[in-house]
């Protein structure tokens, strides 16, 4: 993956609408530290820090409809890839400093024009499969109490002009698919806050709802019976968290935690095992 994000930066500085001098240039991804000395201009691109990026962070799962029902899976991760940018030059003096000073301002001008990583520069495992979101780039944007000071330190060369380059990818950890079946019925069930009354549907484990299943409150003797759609009512019942018992022919007694409330007055029973 971070070779093929090596790739793609490297089409985006060599794009045929690039500024000549910068195309010209080499372009590297080796540690700039005390041994690095390129013998032609250069644009080094050190990838030093790969994090998740939380503010991205989607905990719910990810549903995609398919021909025969829904698939279910894991989020995928997004993660910040940090390079530092600098320039190098061969030449010496002032020659050398004028170099890198323009090479560097030509990157960070042209990189500047891509918030999002175009298509065409894709390479290898981001074009294909096709990244689920965007690539989103950030150019110059330094994290907040962090100094470079201790980052030329541990390379072992004196501090130079340099600016971070962030490309934000999707990474796909999980291979755990779940095949979910399609829905063929929607059922509204309606209640009123100023008459609330406890209700709810059986169903076992492949959804099919359940009938005559015995329904019971414990700790308040209030039961009731699933009719021949899985639904089931108990009047009278108090707001509060409740343990139910549900008893159905054939099956073992299964006991279900649910929360009773004026905006969840609806319970949905799914009963585990054939």
């Amino acid at each position: 993956m971070f070779q093929d994000l090596d790739e793609t930066l490297k089409a985006m500085l060599d794009d045929a609408a690039a500024p000549a001098e910068l195309r010209a240039a080499d372009v590297s991804f080796d540690t700039p530290d005390r041994d690095y000395k390129p013998a032609e201009a250069t644009v080094n691109l050190f990838l030093h820090e790969v994090t998740e990026n939380r503010s991205l962070r989607d905990e719910a799962r990810v549903l995609t409809r398919v021909a025969d029902g829904y698939t279910s899976q894991l989020p995928s991760l997004r993660v910040d890839c940090t390079y530092l940018a600098t320039a190098w030059s061969a030449q010496a003096g002032g020659l050398k400093a004028a170099e890198e000073h323009r090479l560097l301002g030509l990157t960070l001008q042209w990189l500047s024009r891509f918030p999002v990583v175009a298509d065409r520069f894709l390479r290898g495992s981001l074009q294909t499969p096709p990244q689920p979101y965007p690539l989103q780039a950030m150019v110059a944007q330094a994290k907040e109490n962090r100094s470079t000071g201790d980052f030329w330190t541990a390379l072992g060369i004196a501090p130079r002009p340099a600016f971070p380059l962030t490309v934000t990818v999707t990474v796909e950890p999980y291979d755990e698919v779940v095949q979910l079946p399609p829905v063929h019925e929607v059922h509204l069930h309606s209640g009123l806050i100023d008459d609330p009354l406890f209700r709810g549907v059986v169903f076992d484990h492949s959804l099919v709802p359940v009938a005559a299943a015995t329904v019971s409150v414990d700790g308040t003797g209030a039961r009731a019976t699933s009719g021949p759609d899985g639904e089931f009512a108990v009047p009278g019942l108090e707001f509060g968290t409740y343990t139910l018992t549900v008893r159905a022919s054939g099956r073992p007694d299964e006991q279900v935690a649910v929360t009773y409330a004026a905006d969840h007055q609806t319970q949905t029973v799914v009963l585990s095992g054939p």
